[in-house]
Formats: C-alpha cells, sequence, structure tokens
C-alpha cells in the first residue's frame, strides 16, 4: 500500500536574498512497511526531504502525498493534525520536555489527543515494559543517558500509533554499542507493528540496516536502491 508520494519535489530557501536550492525535482514513493533510509552528506537536502514528507515545511514546487491526500491542500490546523494522530517524529537533540518525567513524556501526545488519563497510563506503561524502559518511568531527561532518552523519544514517537515514524539523525549523538541497540528496537518496532520508518542519516550503521536506501546528492536523488532480505 502507498503512504507516501513526492512528485517534482523542489525546495527553495533565501540566505540575504540569494535563493538556494535544497531540493531538485524529487520523486519517491514509500510503501507501508518499509524501513528506508535517506542518506547523503551533510547539504546534500537529506533533513529538508523528511521535514517536507512530514509537513513541517512546505514544498516550493511539487507536491507531497500521504496516505492518498495532498498535504499541500491542508490547512494549518489541519497539517497539525496530521501530525498529531498518523505521525511521529524523532530528533536527533531528542526534545524531550526537561520538566516532565519520562512517562509524562510520552503521555504527552496523547494528552493532546484527548484521551483519558487511565488510558494514557495503561498505554504508556505497557509500552515502557515492552521496551524495556519501564524503570525510567519516574526520571526526567537529566537523569537518563543519551541512549535512555532517545528510546523514551521512540516511545513516545509510536505510543498513538502513527502510520509513519520519521526520525532525523536519531544516532547521531550516541555511541555505536547505544545506536545499534536502537536501532535492533525500531527494526524490531518495523517488523512486529508494521510501522514504516524513514531515516534522515549519515550514519554508516543507519545506512547498512536499510532495507531501502534514497542517496541524495546536491539535492537530487542519485540513487534510490532496495536491499534483498
Amino acid at each position: 500500500m502507498e503512504l507516501i508520494r513526492t512528485e517534482e519535489l523542489e525546495k527553495i530557501y533565501h540566505d540575504n536574498g540569494v535563493p538556494v536550492h535544497a531540493l531538485y525535482g524529487v520523486s519517491i514513493t514509500i510503501r507501508k512497511g518499509e524501513f528506508t533510509v535517506i542518506a547523503g552528506p551533510s547539504g546534500s537536502g537529506k533533513t529538508t526531504l523528511l521535514n517536507l514528507i512530514g509537513a513541517l515545511d512546505a514544498p516550493s514546487a511539487g507536491s507531497v502525498m500521504f496516505e492518498g491526500e495532498n498535504v499541500a491542500s491542508k490547512s494549518k490546523t489541519e497539517l497539525a493534525s496530521l501530525r498529531l494522530h498518523r505521525m511521529g517524529f524523532i530528533f536527533q537533540a531528542y526534545n524531550l520536555i526537561p520538566v516532565l518525567t519520562a512517562r509524562e513524556n510520552i503521555e504527552f501526545t496523547m494528552m493532546l489527543l484527548q484521551i483519558s488519563e487511565r488510558e494514557r497510563r495503561r498505554r504508556t506503561l505497557a509500552l515502557m515494559e515492552e521496551l524495556g524502559i519501564a524503570e525510567l518511568a519516574d526520571k526526567r531527561p537529566n537523569e537518563m543517558s543519551g541512549g535512555q532518552q532517545q528510546r523514551v523519544a521512540v516511545a513516545r514517537a509510536i505510543v498513538t500509533n502513527p502510520s509513519l515514524v520519521l526520525a532525523d539523525e536519531p544516532t547521531a549523538n550516541l555511541d555505536s554499542t547505544t545506536g545499534g541497540a536502537l536501532l535492533d528496537l525500531m527494526e524490531r518496532l518495523n517488523r512486529e507493528k508494521d510501522i514504516t520508518f524513514v531515516f534522515s542519516s549519515h550514519d554508516q550503521q543507519v545506512i547498512q540496516r536499510g532495507r531501502r536506501l534514497i542517496l541524495l546528492r546536491d539535492g537530487r536523488v542519485e540513487r534510490d536502491s532496495h536491499v534483498a532480505g
């Protein structure tokens, strides 16, 4: 089933009035259940592409279709609802709320969705147990390691059962062992829960795990390949 389709996607930024092309005519299709890595050197456009897919930014030209709907046709309110209900996000800097505990951080999105406190608590504690982070429930971000914070961020991203999780350089601040354990976790979630993951990364460990690699260079797709098995 087709989840995302971009057609002739372009993005132009302006630096002191000078146009800077971040993406040129990017057309890709991502199907449900894929484990895809968007890779490329710094400045290749990978984070820009991820942000356009996630409706965090608007294209200068071209279109993004998500579950058959044109993202550009939606209002700001509709886009916020789309991100809240159907997408999960994992960032390089974890983006946990410092004053909240791990449990409260995971519950936060469900609170925005007006899910009852009892159901929020039930889902969160069950997921933390499943992901092996139950002992972190009452810890705040400054009491956790980077790997623990990123596992909490993964839990927050998937607790609402999104169609898609977008992960921007999720292992960048982690050592290779911790990063590998995080990727093990996300591969398991992809396999067992059929969650679609799309990464942007230049980390070789992430690239080697991808079952599909989209390689960008200077804002264009240089290679798009699937890995057998």
